[in-house]
């Protein structure tokens, strides 16, 4: 349980209490900043701790903004400051300097109202607490001076719904229009729902996950009932997706387990969907394995692009462009911000087009739509963000750098020969090289027959050229782009050698080891986004680096029959899922990380 300490002389008639004990909390009163000194230094170190001046008057959401998010060690609200136990020492030696030897008060902080939950959050920020404050928007949080002040304050309270502000935050104010206008206006309600019922977002999480598995399930069984079953299925995957992030917002209710859930769920649902319009094609005859592998590398390399580009910007200086100064003028056209939203295909206009086509045409159809769909909305989001890159002014930090290089996932191989090369590349020639080895190994997997030496030079080739492209940190304008094209590369150089085996299964089974590797670099980008590094050295070895898995299989191919390719595939698969599987599970159940819930895809 947390505690709240109630500071100064209690007001008659003043709910703060019973709002407090409304949000978990233990109230204590304490009359003066030495009481509160005293009562702060009684509560266990492992607690939540608030300080809320007596007379404060607002909106009980305003205090679970600013009292409860998970997700700050330091936060306020006029009126309130919170610590979680790792900021406690702070806020300890912040009310000590806020508690004068007479007992009086110090004057430290120049505030409108005497309170001594402002000093010391003044006191916080002064000493670089980095105290959080929400938006509070029209939710009332103040002080008053004076009687007349706090009539003006409780009118100003009963003035603005605190529930329906509370439901409108729920939902992210930047989505997709499918998301907007279609879903968002009735899953907020049931977000409320699940809250009132105790559920939680890791559980409505993981509903929307087997629901989705539940919708592959139906449509692997190859019948027109089993097809429309799946896309209203699917749909209904989506809702709940929506809802969970929704409840996380409605009741602050983040961690860091459900971050890591939230986001490899959504990834898992629907490349396992794709894997059940595959095995529903067969049945009906039609292979289209490699449409949906196709699928899926195009659309893990599209995240891959927008990871890179967004981690390679993070923390740019002199971030200026005239391309993005182009693109906020767009944005401020009403019908331009939902048609550039669209295009781009989100995941709720991805799943909304998917499931109507499971339902009314065939896997094939879907998965030609599906391709078409989304590699014109990468060649969109590349140029722009290529155009973004060339014409800004701006130097890329270590901290950018050093996260593209995980990004890359390079491992021994390039380790060892970048050690030979030396400083690397310059400028373009970094991003350049590393598409046309990529193109190399790809190309020669493709365009030769099964069995042949020339894939195996092509990834020989490969190993050099990527090993020159990370040899350097990678502060270019386009840097950002190695990671994509190594993802590119090696995905693609599986999907072109099964292709090439000819025989049942080869493509399946390039299916799961691609979605194996995949599932460890969208591990890697969580960890980044969450602050908590990138997977460990160890791991990366022991998989191989993007550049040793490559030109493993090509190695494979040459040396093995079609067959015992298909066979190798699996194993190299099965293996790759439970190394990154057990270490993935490992290091999210029992990491420090923030407190966060990932927001979904890029619109």
């Amino acid at each position: 349980m947390s505690t709240a300490i109630v500071t100064g002389q209690p007001v008659p008639g003043s709910s703060l209490e019973h709002d407090l004990r409304s949000l978990g909390f233990e109230v204590r009163v304490a009359a003066d900043a030495a009481e509160t000194e005293s009562l702060l230094a009684a509560v266990p170190a492992d607690r939540r701790v608030a300080l809320v001046d007596a007379r404060f008057v607002g909106h009980p959401h305003a205090l679970r903004l600013g009292l409860t998010d998970p997700r700050f060690p330091l936060a306020a609200v006029p009126g309130a400051v919170t610590a979680q136990p790792a900021a406690r020492q702070a806020l300890a030696r912040a009310v000590a300097r806020e508690t004068p030897a007479d007992g009086g008060t110090t004057g430290a902080a120049a505030l409108a109202v005497d309170s001594l939950a402002d000093r010391v959050a003044t006191v916080l920020d002064a000493d670089g607490g980095a105290v959080h404050r929400p938006e509070l928007g029209s939710l009332v949080a103040t002080v008053p001076a004076d009687p007349q002040a706090r009539n003006e304050a409780r009118q100003a309270v009963a003035a603005v719904d605190d529930e329906a502000v509370r439901l409108k935050s729920a939902v992210k104010s930047r989505d997709g229009f499918f998301t907007t206008f279609f879903i968002s206006p009735y899953s907020r309600y049931l977000a409320r729902w699940c809250a009132r019922r105790g559920l939680t977002p890791n559980q409505v999480t993981t509903a929307s996950l087997l629901t989705a598995l539940i919708a592959a399930g139906c449509a692997a069984t190859g019948t027109r009932g089993g097809f429309v079953a799946a896309g209203v299925l699917l749909i209904a995957s989506f809702v709940l997706d929506c809802t969970d992030g929704q409840l996380a917002r409605y009741a602050l209710k983040y961690s860091t387990l459900g971050a890591w859930l939230d986001a490899t769920f959504d990834r898992a649902k629907e490349y396992a969907y794709y894997a059940g319009l595959a095995l529903g094609a067969a049945r009906g005859g039609d292979d289209v394995w490699a449409l949906a592998l196709g699928a899926m590398i195009l659309q893990t390399c599209r995240h891959v692009v927008d990871f890179s580009f967004n981690e390679a910007n993070h923390d740019a200086t002199a971030n200026t462009s005239p391309t993005a100064a182009l693109s906020d003028k767009l944005d401020s056209v009403g019908w331009t911000v939902w048609l550039r939203r669209m295009i781009v295909l989100p995941i709720g206009e991805r799943w909304a087009m998917i499931a109507v086509l499971t339902a009314a045409t065939t896997p094939r159809i879907t998965f030609y739509v599906l391709l078409v769909g989304c590699a014109f909305a990468a060649a969109y989001t590349t140029a722009g963000r290529v155009l973004r890159s060339l014409t800004r002014k701006a130097r890329r930090t270590d901290r950018a750098a050093q996260a593209l290089a995980d990004l890359a996932d390079s491992g021994p191989l390039a380790g060892a020969v970048r050690r030979v090369a030396g400083k690397g590349l310059p400028g373009l020639a970094v991003p350049a090289v590393a598409l046309l080895g990529g193109a190399a190994v790809a190309a020669t997997s493709a365009l030769t027959d099964f069995g042949g030496l020339l894939p195996v030079a092509g990834a020989v080739v490969y190993v050099l050229t990527s090993a020159l492209a990370v040899a350097r940190p990678l502060k270019g304008a386009l840097d950002w782009l190695v990671p994509p094209f190594f993802r590119a590369a090696e995905y693609g150089t599986v999907l072109a050698l099964a292709g090439k085996a000819g025989v049942n299964g080869a493509l399946p089974a390039a299916f799961g080891l691609v979605a194996a590797v995949a599932y460890h670099h969208y591990d890697t980008v969580y960890r980044i986004r969450g602050n908590a590094g990138a997977p460990p050295a160890r791991l990366v070895r022991a998989i191989g680096g993007h550049e040793g898995r490559t030109l493993l299989v090509t190695v494979l191919a040459a040396v093995l029959t079609a067959a015992q390719f298909k066979a190798a595939l699996t194993v190299l698969a099965v293996a790759v899922a439970l190394v990154v599987l057990v270490e993935s599970i490992r290091f999210w159940v029992s990491a420090g990380a923030p407190a966060v819930h990932d927001e979904g895809e890029t619109a």
